[in-house]
């Protein structure tokens, strides 16, 4: 806005007393000081008020003024409230810096002008902001040179001050404005995601308003095109696990709709970022599909060398060595529904396959994931091992891999939703991917056998007793539980005796009763007297290795 539209409103009470020939300066903002030198809380271009408590006598006006012309402010408007009339020193040295000068009628509050100066000015802001976005939508429609996501975060962040960062469904910062400051911390970012899987999941309109500690954080959804879903879905179910998220550090609750109208043309810009990164992701998806074909349907490991072969370049450009080659296999289910299918188990493992710590649209573009029927595919290149690493573990450790997602990604499945992921061991050459798919779908299965909504099992528990448990069938399953563990749970329920937590404890300590007493912080005869009753209900004999055994995989099972 300009100076000389601050005269034309009445109600602002100001009075022109020098400067004329300068109302055609711009307002970028309003500040209200009394300190003798403001300065560094300038950053030009305001319109400071000031109720004059800095003036002692005459001689301070100059090297206020003088303050002020150096930052570049726009005006200076003096309260009548404390002194009366302005100052004539004051004045005269506003005309001798050309620094225009007003009074402010002892009636009219500071806070008035402040409210009236950056309604005006939010909403030029947001007015120029909204052609650049449309424009800038414009171009990256047509083409590559927009400048993606985190140019139109800055104009956010300097031209209305607000803080904004995109956020993947697993709570990977994909885009920040530079101007935000230091980067959102992964636990925020994690949160955040969370929370916005959750309202999601709910049908609530957005933007969705969270807080966190003492900030406030609004959330808007960034809807992709329908072509991410089969048949073009948009069964919140699905497109949950992979919308991206604007986060500003903002609560929009009391936003004129001009404002939400601006950030809702913000989040379609983004999502045509996230369309072209998608279709970037062709080529890469297909050479995992071309691949997996050739691995289920048995061709000669010539042939599927061949193939990885020319994939190798594309997935790990300029790596010399051969690499090694590691399978993730992951299914996404639904509660009284068919398994959400390849797709959208093939977008979500390309999220959950990236570095958590890494930043930027495309930093999953070593990985390749193709689909065949309810589950999605994994071919990850690893770089070879050298001599001196060899034996080491390397490449995808199934226990780490969900532990920066596992709390967002339960937001979005709810009570009625579930991932299961399986990770192989690395293999060397073609000849061990067939045997390496089957490895990470056997240890899907055993993921899937064990409690929560996001599990994940590696190739190191399918040597174990483990890998025999999801195979046992549901009617075994549940009498052989029953026979042994029915009469402890129902003495628990009757007498509170902790009978189940007791065992548990017991068999983890491999029957020490010393280490067992004090994890349980009883008394080795109180502990005794539990096993005893466990014995006497069940007729079984814990000092017995396969009464022991037995208990073990019943606890298991359960």
């Amino acid at each position: 806005m300009r100076l000389r539209a601050l005269l034309g409103t009445d109600a602002l009470g100001l009075r022109l007393l020098g400067g004329e020939d300068e109302l055609d300066r711009g307002v970028r903002g309003v500040m209200t000081t009394d300190l003798r030198d403001p300065s560094r809380y300038l950053s030009g271009g305001e319109l400071v008020l000031s109720g004059l408590a800095w003036r002692r006598d005459a001689a301070d006006s100059e090297p206020f003024v003088r303050i002020l012309v150096q930052a570049q402010v726009a005006a200076l408007a003096a309260g009548e409230a404390e002194l009366g009339a302005v100052p004539e020193d004051l004045v005269v040295a506003c005309a001798r810096h050309r620094l225009p000068l007003f009074a402010v009628h002892e009636s009219v509050a500071f806070a008035t002008i402040t409210e009236h100066v950056v309604r005006q000015v939010s909403g030029e802001r947001a007015g120029d902001l909204a052609a650049v976005v449309d424009r800038h939508r414009r171009m990256m429609t047509s083409g590559p040179a927009g400048g993606g996501p985190d140019v139109v975060l800055d104009l956010l962040g300097s031209d209305l001050d607000l803080r904004a960062w995109v956020l993947s469904p697993t709570g990977r910062l994909i885009a920040g404005s530079k101007v935000a400051g230091p980067a959102l911390p992964a636990d925020v970012c994690a949160k955040l995601a969370a929370e916005h899987l959750a309202a999601a999941r709910t049908g609530r309109r957005g933007p969705h308003r969270v807080l966190l500690g003492s900030t406030t954080y609004s959330l808007f959804p960034v809807r992709g095109s329908g072509g991410r879903s089969p048949q073009g879905s948009r069964d919140v179910r699905e497109t949950v696990l992979s919308d991206w998220l604007l986060a500003v550090e903002a609560d929009a609750g009391d936003w004129p709709e001009e404002r939400l109208d601006l950030l809702q043309g913000v989040t379609q810009l983004i999502s045509v970022e996230r369309d072209r990164r998608d279709a970037a992701r062709t080529v890469r998806r297909r050479l995992a599909q071309e691949v997996l074909e050739l691995v289920q349907t048995g061709a000669a490991p010539a042939e599927i060398s061949a193939r990885l072969r020319v994939a190798a370049p594309v997935l790990l450009p300029g790596l010399g060595a051969a690499p090694q080659w590691q399978v993730v296999v992951a299914r996404v289910e639904w509660q009284g529904a068919e398994p959400a299918g390849g797709p959208v188990a093939q977008s979500l493992l390309e999220e959950i396959l990236v570095d958590p710590l890494s930043t930027g649209p495309e930093p999953s573009d070593r990985i390749a994931v193709a689909h065949t029927g309810d589950e999605a595919i994994a071919l990850v290149p690893l770089p070879a091992v050298s001599s001196e690493h060899e034996g080491s573990e390397a490449g995808i450790i199934a226990d780490l891999l969900l532990e920066s997602v596992r709390d967002p990604l339960s937001a979005g499945l709810d009570d009625d939703g579930r991932v299961t992921l399986g990770v192989s061991a690395s293999v060397h050459s073609a000849d061990g991917l067939r045997g390496a798919l089957e490895e990470a779908r056997h240890a899907r299965r055993v993921a899937a056998a064990r409690p929560g909504r996001v599990c994940a099992a590696g190739h190191q528990e399918l040597a174990s007793h483990v890998l025999l448990l999801p195979f046992v069938p549901d009617d075994v399953r549940r009498a052989f539980t029953a026979r042994l563990l029915d009469p402890l749970r129902d003495y628990d329920h009757r007498h509170r005796a902790e009978l189940i937590p007791t065992l548990e404890a017991f068999l983890d300590c491999d029957g020490s009763w010393t280490r067992c007493a004090t994890r349980l912080h009883l008394h080795v005869n109180t502990l005794r007297y539990r096993v005893g009753r466990i014995e006497q209900l069940t007729s079984r004999d814990l000092s017995r290795l396969e009464d022991k055994l037995d208990f073990f995989l019943a606890l298991r099972m359960s």
